[in-house]
């Protein structure tokens, strides 16, 4: 697996990561020996980098992977996040030092280290000004509590006032062939200030795979069920864009996640894909997408095939989209 850079001052880490949210059954129930054979896949692959948060399963992604760590002897470097109230209301968010404080205690103890290498606020508190979490996170980083920090879900403005107070390590946005709103002044804003760009939902979803899932077989815990892209007459027009995008991969011998994960680490060297899975199986589909390179050609039938903003329907219901900061 080739590597890249965690930011400018951070560690190299695996040129995909793993998100880890599926772990706690957000797409469908799981259960620990499915996740440990999914860390192994990562593992053997060359995965280095895994991505987690309090909020996933209340705590439970983290859980799960300390425990692995721990029972396997082996260390990933890891990102995870907080400022999200767990159990409270949607779009109750605390970003206060006492909060963030208490969240990231919680998070070191269930992953079982005294450090991860990226703490990201996972959602702004619209009370505090950004520039007073930055410090707070300073403050965790002096003591030597997290490599660097970052953002999830941000606006470029506010990308910079936060590097203006301390550099910050990382942004995570949604992007993806289907989710292309950071090409509008984020992607652009990393690369100038040093930043690394992880992309989350690589895989729309696992609408960018070899399979498309089935909407009327989601469970109610089912993350997707209620976004509009899932919906009828939006989910078929979009399997029909996405089946040309699926004949494309196959004519060059690759699966359509590898083809997918290789046009997002085509785009810039500070991007850091997480696609998530729980399945050991469906993480070695695409573990080779850092080894693929796209011609012009490639990358001129990829645009012809799924041109910027084709997705139908928006990416979330009204009701998931609160807390998110839009600029565009």
């Amino acid at each position: 697996m080739k590597t890249r850079k965690l930011g400018l001052d951070g560690p190299d880490v695996s040129a995909i990561g793993l998100g880890c949210m599926s772990f706690a059954g957000f797409f469908g129930t799981t259960d620990k020996a499915e996740s440990f054979e999914c860390l192994d896949a990562a593992r053997d692959q060359g995965i280095t980098f895994l991505d987690t948060a309090e909020l996933y399963g209340k705590g439970y992604s983290e859980e799960l992977i300390g425990e692995y760590q721990q029972e396997r002897g082996h260390r990933f470097s890891i990102a995870t996040k907080g400022g999200i109230v767990v159990g409270g209301k949607r779009g109750e968010n605390d970003n206060s030092e006492a909060a963030l404080r208490k969240a990231l205690e919680g998070s070191l103890k269930r992953l079982r280290v005294e450090h991860v290498e990226l703490y990201y606020i996972h959602r702004r508190d619209w009370s505090i000004e950004i520039e007073d979490v930055a410090e707070t996170l300073t403050k965790f980083k002096n003591e030597g509590k997290i490599g660097g920090f970052g953002f999830s879900e941000i606006a470029p403005s506010s990308l910079r006032r936060a590097h203006a107070v301390h550099p910050v390590t990382a942004v995570q946005n949604e992007y993806s062939l289907w989710t292309r709103y950071p090409e509008l002044g984020m992607l652009q804003a990393c690369a100038e200030l040093g930043v690394a760009f992880v992309p989350f939902s690589p895989l729309a979803r696992a609408m960018l795979t070899d399979t498309f899932p089935d909407p009327a077989g989601f469970l109610d815990t089912d993350f997707r069920k209620n976004m509009p892209r899932f919906l009828e007459p939006n989910f078929s027009a979009n399997c029909k864009m996405i089946s040309g995008f699926r004949n494309f991969a196959r004519s060059r011998g690759w699966s359509t996640t590898e083809a997918a994960l290789a046009w997002i680490l085509d785009q810039e060297e500070h991007l850091i894909p997480i696609p998530g899975t729980r399945s050991a199986a469906h993480l070695k589909e695409w573990a080779g997408a850092a080894e693929i390179k796209l011609t012009d050609e490639d990358r001129t039938e990829i645009e012809r095939i799924l041109p910027v903003g084709f997705a139908h329907g928006d990416r979330y219901s009204d009701e998931q989209i609160v807390g998110i900061e839009r600029y565009c």
